[in-house]
């Protein structure tokens, strides 16, 4: 029998049964569609949290920090030395301290991160409003949105603002390297600049810092960094410049470990949502499993008829087998068409309701197109699972048993 008439044959439920094979496609799809729905739902909260906490070049960039037990201390010569590595493309130094900022008639105490404009880029922060300053900016300063909060305005009030500072600059120990002062209030100076910075952006932040282009500090007199953010050429060079920079005596870090740790725990939850669709397409399974074993018990007398007039049977299992698998195809693209369809809506009424909070509007959901391209696979092997058994039993029929059956 030709691959043709093995098709016309196994389609002939959707004319003769079609409200059943319909409802049957449909169980099918919803157990897909389940899948679908929730396995896409962890792709979207992991990329979005990835999203806010990295970027290319950031994923790239080793944090290096001096270690307390090392003499080896971050100042200018020690940039240089790293910024001259084999494998290193971009260094941007860093350092913090306390000011006394003054916008208006407020004053009020806050940290300050002293930083080169290719900071927020290898350190992947995106501006919120307004920009980040350049190189040629030195007067220009960015603010967290939290600081807004503490001037009780917005942070579009805040941008264009000026603001003076009073510093308050840690006495460094030559000897042992020690700047954990920085941020103490102990063996401190007060250093007033007599400049306005502008406000020229901002970032989302629960934390209170204002961040300023290091180069217009220069009054301050300090000659340490308190971290070194060092961006590699590639990923595989990572390993080599991490190991020359820990035998210099510094501890080394990456974003891309908590990117890594992070990806762990949302495939262990992707797991635990598949799981739940996986038992809705059990379910469907079962329906369609039923299905195939009523429609085996409508056509005994038509096997009957099939094998008396020279039908095989591998063809009476081909049949079965050809049936269920459409079924569970089709039940496949239409478990898509909903989950996409279910998520579109959730997604819409999610952003709805965090805009009228005041929130941002995200996209919860992602499906990766190998993923769609084997959930639709899954759906046409769960189908064929399910005609096994009808067919094994159909083709086993003996063709007197099957003419004299009612």
């Amino acid at each position: 029998m030709r691959l043709r008439d093995l098709f016309v044959l196994s389609t002939r439920m959707f004319k003769a049964r079609t409200s059943r094979t319909l409802l049957t496609v449909l169980g099918m799809g919803v157990g897909i569609s389940a899948i679908l729905f929730l396995v896409s739902l962890g792709y979207g909260l992991q990329n979005t949290i990835l999203e806010r906490i990295t970027t290319s070049d950031s994923l790239l960039t080793l944090d290096v920090v001096p270690q307390n037990s090392s003499p080896a201390v971050l100042d200018q010569a020690t940039v240089e030395k790293i910024k001259g590595m084999d494998g290193v493309s971009e260094i941007s130094p860093n350092f913090q301290l306390n000011a006394q900022g003054q916008l208006d008639d407020l004053k009020t105490e806050l940290p300050v991160t002293a930083v080169s404009a290719n900071y927020f880029r290898l350190n992947g922060m995106k501006v919120s409003s307004g920009q980040f300053f350049t190189d040629d900016n030195k007067e220009g300063i960015v603010i967290s949105s939290s600081v807004a909060q503490i001037f009780s305005k917005s942070v579009d009030e805040m941008i264009g603002k000026e603001m003076t500072f009073v510093f308050s600059v840690p006495q460094e120990n030559p000897d042992s390297g020690d700047t954990s002062s920085v941020n103490s209030q102990d063996n401190t100076t007060k250093v007033p600049l007599d400049k306005k910075f502008k406000i020229i952006g901002s970032v989302e932040s629960d934390q209170n810092t204002i961040y300023f282009n290091y180069t217009s500090l220069d009054q301050l007199g300090l000659t340490r960094f308190n971290q070194i953010k060092v961006k590699c050429q590639s990923n595989a060079k990572m390993g080599g410049v991490r190991s020359t920079i820990q035998d210099m005596g510094f501890m080394v870090s990456s974003i891309s470990e908590t990117v890594d740790q992070t990806n762990k725990v949302f495939n262990v939850i992707k797991g635990i949502l598949m799981l739940f669709g996986v038992i809705a397409l059990i379910v469907s399974a079962i329906g369609m499993f039923n299905t195939m074993t009523i429609t085996l018990l409508e056509r005994t007398e038509e096997i009957g008829i099939m094998k008396s007039i020279g039908a095989s049977d591998t063809v009476i299992s081909l049949i079965f087998i050809l049936e269920s698998t459409i079924m569970g195809f089709l039940g496949g693209l239409m478990g898509i068409v909903i989950g996409w369809s279910e998520g579109m809506l959730f997604n819409t009424a999610v952003n709805l309701i965090a805009t009228h909070f005041g929130g941002e509007k995200v996209n919860l959901f992602y499906s990766p197109l190998w993923f769609v391209i084997v959930i639709i696979a899954f759906g046409a092997f769960v189908g064929f699972l399910t005609g096994v058994i009808p067919a094994r039993r159909a083709s086993k029929i003996d063709p007197l048993d099957a003419l004299r059956y009612k």
